[in-house]
């Protein structure tokens, strides 16, 4: 569960070059796009560009690279030829790397086009709460702190957090100790110390927070069609604070404000 330095310099490079995966994304123009192609230009700039291994694809049986969840799709969305995004749309491309035996994990929501105000208030809401959950991480802090501070700026904006998907330990392993839900009591749950290592990847609906998962056995859409966002970086619990291991150039300015 805690990470050496060793172990930290390793994840926070597997963490850099994921997020160059998505400044990759940032410049290209996904309208238009299948989601099963943009599952395959990741594919290649992880595997040629970066040298590295996607980490997702294999994992539990699964075939692909990265998660496209469009819309009303909460979280593990299967990329698709038939699936095309368009004007309008909202899709979150959650996506894995690992790098030297260590894995990093993070996700985004991106607005497809000219998106409707308010889908595009829950996106900015959602990135918001990862935020705030991500600024209460320090050595002495509990779970439960992370998880209110989530759900808390959820709530006060509308919207509804899904309980049954929370974040995770990681490192060699894609999915480790400890389980990071993204709703809770501030002042309970596990203790963190240095050296912990998790993500954190709020799902907010803008109806109710209930979901059910489709024939596919991988998809899980919103019970009642309402849209849903989610954002997600991998953080490691450090003497000072947080590090966000995944962070991006055009978040750099985020670091360090006050929750």
């Amino acid at each position: 569960m805690v990470k050496s330095a060793q172990e930290l310099a390793l994840m926070a490079q597997a963490g850099r070059l994921l997020a160059s995966v998505f400044e990759m994304l940032d410049r290209t123009p996904l309208a238009g796009l299948s989601t099963l192609a943009v599952d395959a230009l990741v594919e290649r700039f992880i595997v040629k560009d970066l040298q590295s291994r996607p980490a997702s694809k294999g994992q539990y049986g699964y075939g692909f690279v990265l998660n496209c969840s469009v819309n009303e799709v909460v979280c593990h969305g299967v990329p698709s030829a038939a699936k095309v995004l368009r004007e309008g749309d909202i899709v979150n491309l959650d996506i894995t790397l690992e790098k030297d035996g260590y894995i990093a994990d993070s996700s985004k929501t991106y607005l497809i086009g000219e998106v409707d105000p308010t889908a595009r208030r829950l996106v900015q809401v959602t990135y918001e709460a990862m935020w705030k959950g991500i600024r209460t991480v320090r050595a002495g802090a509990r779970l439960g702190d992370l998880g209110a501070a989530i759900e808390r700026h959820a709530k006060r904006n509308g919207y509804s957090v899904v309980r049954e998907y929370c974040g995770h330990g990681i490192g060699r392993e894609m999915h480790e100790a400890p389980q990071v839900l993204h709703f809770g009591k501030a002042g309970t749950g596990l203790e963190l110390r240095e050296g912990m290592v998790f993500t954190i990847e709020p799902m907010l609906n803008r109806g109710g927070r209930q979901v059910r998962t489709e024939a596919d056995g991988w998809t899980v859409v919103t019970r009642d069609g309402s849209l849903s966002a989610q954002f997600e970086h991998t953080v490691a619990v450090t003497a000072t604070g947080v590090a966000v291991l995944t962070l991006r150039p055009d978040e750099a300015h985020l670091v360090g404000l006050p929750a």
